[in-house]
């Protein structure tokens, strides 16, 4: 990880989420690779083709069914009424998980800042079109923090102080208390989930423990009916210190964002060229792990817009979908 930054923290909605993009989001739904029934119709769905959205089959015609459900095109060819079967498309669970352990506090720009936005377009994304909501925050001071499943525009705000007051409470240099680490998280995660809907887990997953634990967890919650996509956030000088803005040469002390623990080094382009095929090689396997167990795996320089990132490249990976 390259630095703490010093890059001043959102402190409005928005300043999470730009009345531009919340605008293009009102035009998309979260989308998932599976079919889940919920609660309730979701609105997307409902508004564009009423309660029975998706054509299903046939059956006869007896007497008392609803006339508005015949299909009167088949009874001109064939002269035999039939009613049309519809698959009611309902709600989805949309479950935002945010690491906001210290390595995430480091980058320009800052991951932790960036991760929080992606989770305030994500939710956003979920109310809006009437899904279930919920947000998990891990790796802070204030430990585990839950945000209650919620639903509707009217949320909007509940999300967006909640993510501000986590914030607040971002590390401000190594502490991780027990219980709350990644693979920790994730156990509780998992373990408290039931039903079936979306995950979509930001992190920088450089877990000192190893990332393994926690997402084979979280892997199983697929087989359950879950979709689970891992967005791994890293900043450019992260990808490739060259890039860093404070430059990274000569000879330099390095401090561990979550232990504390110091290093001295000397970076020369040799170093800097055997750092980039490790991160290269780290970032690689994660995107194997993730996908040969169901999940997607993307990975986002925090160099890169958010609304390109959530009408461009998530919208390629199947996580929105026209409203």
């Amino acid at each position: 990880m390259i630095a703490g930054t010093t890059e001043p923290k959102p402190a409005s909605r928005e300043e999470l989420i730009s009345p531009g993009l919340a605008s293009r989001l009102d035009r998309f739904d979260v989308k998932s690779r599976k079919l889940f029934p919920g609660a309730l119709p979701g609105e997307r769905r409902s508004k564009k083709r009423g309660r029975s959205v998706e054509f299903d089959d046939y059956r006869n015609y007896v007497p008392g069914d609803d006339l508005r459900h015949i299909d009167w095109n088949v009874y001109a060819r064939l002269d035999r009424l039939f009613i049309k079967l519809f698959r009611e498309e309902e709600d989805l669970a949309l479950h935002v998980v945010l690491d906001t352990s210290a390595s995430m506090d480091a980058g320009k720009p800052s991951k932790l800042i960036f991760a929080h936005r992606l989770a305030m377009a994500f939710g956003y994304l979920g109310l809006v079109s009437n899904n279930r909501v919920s947000v998990m925050t891990f790796g802070s001071r204030a430990g585990v923090r839950m945000l209650a499943p919620m639903r509707g525009r009217r949320s909007v705000n509940q999300l967006s102080e909640f993510l501000l007051t986590n914030l607040d409470e971002a590390p401000d240099g190594p502490s991780q208390s027990k219980g709350d680490g990644f693979n920790e998280a994730l156990r509780r995660f998992a373990a408290g989930r039931t039903g079936k809907g979306v995950v979509v887990l930001l992190s920088d997953f450089l877990i000192r423990e190893g990332y393994k634990p926690g997402l084979g967890l979280l892997a199983d919650t697929g087989r359950g009916g879950f979709d689970t996509t891992c967005i791994q956030i890293l900043s450019p000088g992260e990808l490739d210190p060259s890039e860093e803005q404070d430059r990274v040469a000569g000879d330099l002390h390095l401090t561990d964002n979550e232990t504390g623990q110091g290093a001295e080094i000397t970076v020369s382009l040799e170093l800097i060229e055997s750092y980039k095929r490790a991160a290269q090689a780290y970032c690689d396997e994660l995107a194997h792990f993730c996908r040969s167990r169901q999940m997607n795996h993307s990975l986002v320089s925090t160099s890169k817009p958010i609304d390109e990132l959530m009408l461009g490249a998530f919208r390629r990976i199947g996580l929105l979908a026209s409203g």
